[in-house]
């Protein structure tokens, strides 16, 4: 299997991965814009741009890209994330250029008309009731906003439905045009295909792309702080957690192995003490995402509002205690074990490949081998996760967010205890 990189002459980098044992190819554009590179006005304007390009075109119309992608029986969709927006397909190996063509016309030719506009606005008002009416999301974002209080990482993705109604036509073409341009944007492809027949196709549709390179999103600052709504759900959920490390500071697959032993899997800390030992919720799980600024470190788990005081206690003696105690070695190869595993299996699927090869080139402006990742993790020292530990658990203010199932004033007393001990 032969990966690939090039870049043509306006700047847009192509990367492939042959894999001649497939019959099918995954294929996406990546941007480097999401919903952090949005100013306060332009607050849920990314997705909403997303949603536009698969509304028509100057040459399709909406049941027009629909009815082709899915008359050679291929997937099309894209996704919005904090710092990128994805265009994404997969499609047999004898038909690329029929997503190609596709994805190059819905992100360079969008029409926004006002009527599929004003559509779409009422469909992610929908959307947006639909996060609202979920706990696990709602908890989500009101940790984010306690993390990040004022900015764009603070903000939901989808925005709210007072910015989502405000945006014209004129104002996504004057997002579109200050932000996709080709040295902020990779075409990566992973499957059977070959590097030249990429290159080759990528000239001719997307040679027009606009050249230069975006500008780099503000930095953030973390803040912490609690955060509660006393929603009825039946359950209360609970996101906790600290500033995490971006995924360009040397000890960041450190906090990956840290954030595995803690709460990722069955043989977890979190797991064992909180749903085996006391049987206070049905999951709990522990992530250590990174940005290229800054990152998070979070637990998440949900449970009855009568044990919510208990469970959130034994939560913050586990960060504490692994602070204070170096772990032991079985379970540093537990989680490196996992992590490895995950890297491994990633690479055997031609739409995670392509995914991990298009951001890397965003994050990096290289391709990471797989033996250096693995070689990163197979770094990391039982004292290293010990003093990343320290360095996430003590080096800023707990953000927690509540969303539960009484009338909030439990919660307020689980916020009050909570500060108190940390």
């Amino acid at each position: 299997m032969t990966t690939t990189q090039s870049r043509l002459s306006n700047g847009l980098r192509v990367v492939s991965h042959e894999m001649p044992h497939l019959g099918t190819v995954a294929l996406g554009v990546w941007v480097a814009s999401g919903a952090r590179h949005e100013a306060a006005s332009e607050h849920g304007i990314s997705h909403l741009l997303e949603h536009m390009a698969f509304k028509g075109t100057s040459r399709r119309s909406a049941r027009d890209i629909a009815e082709e992608i899915e008359q050679v029986g291929a997937d099309l969709n894209a996704a919005t994330s904090l710092d990128t927006t994805c265009y994404y397909a997969r499609v047999l190996k004898d038909d690329v250029g029929v997503a190609l063509d596709i994805l190059a016309d819905i992100i360079q030719n969008p029409l926004y008309s006002e009527d599929e506009l004003e559509r779409e606005r009422e469909v992610i008002l929908q959307e947006i009731a639909s996060t609202r009416d979920s706990p696990d999301d709602t908890v989500y974002d009101m940790f984010q906003e306690a993390a990040f209080p004022g900015q764009p990482l603070g903000r939901p993705i989808l925005g709210t439905p007072d910015s989502v109604t405000s945006f014209s036509a004129d104002d996504l073409r004057t997002f579109l045009r200050s932000r996709y341009l080709a040295g902020s944007m990779v075409l990566s492809a992973a499957g059977n295909i070959t590097h030249d027949t990429l290159v080759k196709a990528a000239e001719k549709l997307f040679g027009g792309l606009p050249s230069g390179e975006a500008p780099k999103a503000v930095p953030a600052i973390y803040v912490g702080g609690p955060r509660i709504s006393s929603r009825n759900f039946e359950q209360a959920h609970v996101v906790m957690g600290y500033r995490g490390l971006s995924y360009i500071d040397p000890a960041f697959y450190t906090t990956q192995v840290y954030s595995g032993l803690l709460g990722g899997g069955m043989s977890s800390r979190l797991f064992q003490e909180v749903r085996e030992k006391r049987g206070l919720c049905y999951s709990i799980y522990s992530s250590a995402w990174g940005l290229g600024d800054t990152g998070l470190l979070s637990v998440h788990a949900s449970t009855g509002p009568e044990t919510l005081r208990e469970l959130v206690e034994v939560i913050r003696h586990e960060l504490a205690r692994s602070v204070s105690e170096k772990p032991d070695e079985r379970e540093i190869q537990r989680a490196k074990a996992q992590l490895k595993t995950g890297l491994l299996m990633s690479l055997e699927s031609s739409v995670s490949r392509a995914e991990q090869m298009a951001r890397q080139l965003l994050a990096f402006d290289r391709l990471i081998p797989a033996d250096e990742l693995i070689g990163r993790v197979d770094a990391v020292t039982a004292d290293a996760v010990r003093d990343a530990a320290e360095r996430l658990v003590t080096g800023s203010e707990l953000a927690i967010a509540l969303v539960g199932g009484n009338d909030g004033e439990d919660l307020h007393d689980v916020l009050e205890q909570s500060a108190a001990a940390g």
